[in-house]
C-alpha cells in the first residue's frame, strides 16, 4: 500500500492511490493475490500473512484505503455487509445483552436482530433514532449496544450522531453506525462520536454491482483485536477477487458520489412536483434546525438515495415500475446504474406488515438510487412510469436542467 494513505487527508487522494505501490518497480495498481497459503522460512517465522482466512494482501490494501477514509486504522473486510454486522454482533454481545436498533434500518439487520440473535437471548428494541428522547428511554442497564443508520434505509431518517453517541456511551453501550449510504467520502462517524462505523461495500465503495462486500471501522484497538479474532475464527473474510475488484471502484468513489448527491437533490425537487407522488423523502427537502444537523455531519452532500410513496400504493407501483426502461428494478442501491427498488416486497419482505408499515415503510414507497446519468434522462423515464398511473396531463415546463459532468 503506497504511504500516501497515512500521510494526506484528502478525500479523492486517498481513494485515488487506494492499494498503489511505491519505490523501483513496485506496481502502481495493487495486485490481486488469490493465494490460500504463503510461505515461510522457518519454524515461528514473523510473516504478516500465513493462511487468507486470516488475511491476504488484496483484502489488507482495501482495509487500509477504508480505513484512511475515517482517519482510523485498517478496516476489516468481510464477505457481506451482514457478515460485518454478525461478526461486530458476535464480538460485543452476549446472552441477556440488549440493543437499541433503529426502527427503519436495512432489513436484512432487522431480521438478524429479530429472528436470528433473538434465539441466543440477545433483546432488540427498534426506535425512531431520530428522537433523542425515544433512544434515551429504551436505554436499559442490560444495553450492550445502540445501532443507527443514517439516513436510514430507505425512509432516510437523520440522527444526530454526535448526541446519541454521548447518551450511549454514559450508558456504558457501545454506539455504531451502518454508512453505507454516505461512506467515509461523505460522512466520518468516528468523528462525530461512533465507536464502529459499519459497511456494506456492495453498494456506494464498490459502485459497479460487481463484488459483494462489507467492512468495519474503529479506532478502538482492544474492539479491533477483538473483530479480527471473530472473523478468523468463522471464516467470514472478503475474498481476494472481491477486495481486488471493489479496490477499482474505491479509486472513483468521492467523484462518482459528488455527481450523484448531485443528481439525487435536483431530482427529488422535481418529484415534488409530480402529479402521484405522494410524497417525496430525501435530505436536501429538510428545512429548520435539521439543516444545521446535516451542515455538521455530512462532507460533500446528502446522499443519492431518494424514497417516494405513491398515492395509488402497491397497484400504483406496480403500474408505475412496469413502464421504466432507464431505471432498473433491482434490490440494490450505490452503482452507476440509476436503480429502483420496492423496499415493501424486497428488501423489507421478511419485516411484518404492521412493523413495516410503523417504521415508515408503506406499500407504496420506492426507493430510488441515482446513478451518473444525466437529470433528463432519469426524470423522462420517470415520466413513463408516472404517466401509466395518473389521467391528468403532466405539467409543462418543468424539466429539470442537464447536470454538467464534473471535471
Amino acid at each position: 500500500m503506497s504511504r500516501l494513505s497515512h500521510e494526506i487527508t484528502d478525500i479523492a487522494a486517498i481513494c485515488a492511490h487506494a492499494g498503489a505501490g511505491s519505490g523501483d518497480g513496485n506496481p502502481l495498481v495493487a495486485p490481486l493475490v488469490p493465494s490460500s497459503t504463503f510461505c515461510r522460512d522457518a519454524i515461528g517465522s514473523d510473516c504478516e500473512h500465513q493462511y487468507s482466512r486470516v488475511s491476504n494482501p488484496t483484502v489488507s490494501a482495501l482495509e487500509t484505503a477504508i480505513g484512511a477514509l475515517e482517519g482510523a486504522p485498517p478496516a476489516l473486510c468481510f464477505a457481506s455487509g451482514l457478515a460485518a454486522e454478525t461478526a461486530l454482533f458476535l464480538a460485543v454481545l452476549k446472552q441477556g445483552d440488549h440493543v437499541v436498533c433503529g426502527r427503519s434500518v436495512y432489513g436484512g439487520t432487522t431480521r438478524l436482530f429479530s429472528q436470528v440473535l433473538a434465539d441466543f437471548g440477545v433483546q432488540t428494541t427498534f426506535v425512531n433514532t431520530s428522537n433523542i428522547d425515544d433512544v434515551a428511554q429504551a436505554l436499559r442497564p442490560n444495553t450492550k449496544l445502540v445501532f443507527v443508520e443514517s439516513p436510514t434505509n430507505p425512509t432516510l431518517e437523520l440522527t444526530d450522531l454526535r448526541r446519541i453517541g454521548a447518551i450511549a456511551r454514559s450508558a456504558g453501550a457501545l454506539f455504531a453506525v451502518d454508512n453505507t449510504f454516505l461512506t467515509g467520502a461523505g460522512q466520518r462517524p468516528l468523528d462525530h462520536g461512533a465507536g464502529v462505523s459499519v459497511y456494506s461495500t456492495t453498494k456506494y465503495i464498490d459502485g459497479h454491482s460487481v463484488a459483494v462486500g462489507g467492512a468495519l471501522v474503529t479506532r478502538d484497538e482492544e474492539l479491533l483485536s477483538r473483530l479480527r479474532f471473530i472473523r478468523k475464527s468463522t471464516g467470514a473474510i472478503l475474498a481476494p477477487f472481491s477486495a481486488w475488484i471493489t479496490l477499482q471502484g474505491f479509486k472513483t468513489l468521492p467523484i462518482r458520489l459528488e455527481r450523484q448527491f448531485r443528481t439525487a437533490t435536483r431530482v427529488a425537487a422535481w418529484l415534488q412536483s409530480q402529479p402521484g407522488v405522494a410524497s417525496v423523502r430525501h435530505p436536501s427537502l429538510i428545512e429548520g434546525k435539521a439543516r444545521e444537523l446535516i451542515k455538521a455531519q455530512h462532507l460533500i452532500g446528502d446522499g443519492a438515495v431518494i424514497a417516494f410513496e405513491l398515492e395509488g400504493g402497491i397497484e400504483d407501483a406496480r403500474r408505475f415500475l412496469a413502464e421504466l426502461e432507464l431505471c432498473r428494478l433491482v434490490e440494490h442501491v450505490g452503482s452507476v446504474e440509476t436503480l429502483i427498488t420496492h423496499p415493501a416486497t424486497m428488501t423489507h419482505a421478511d419485516v411484518p406488515r404492521e412493523d413495516r408499515i410503523a417504521s415508515g415503510i408503506p406499500d407504496g414507497l420506492l426507493r430510488l438510487s441515482i446513478g451518473l446519468e444525466a437529470v433528463e434522462s432519469i426524470t423522462a423515464d420517470l415520466k413513463r412510469g408516472l404517466a401509466a398511473i395518473v389521467r391528468k396531463p403532466f405539467p409543462v415546463g418543468e424539466e429539470v436542467e442537464s447536470c454538467a459532468l464534473i471535471a
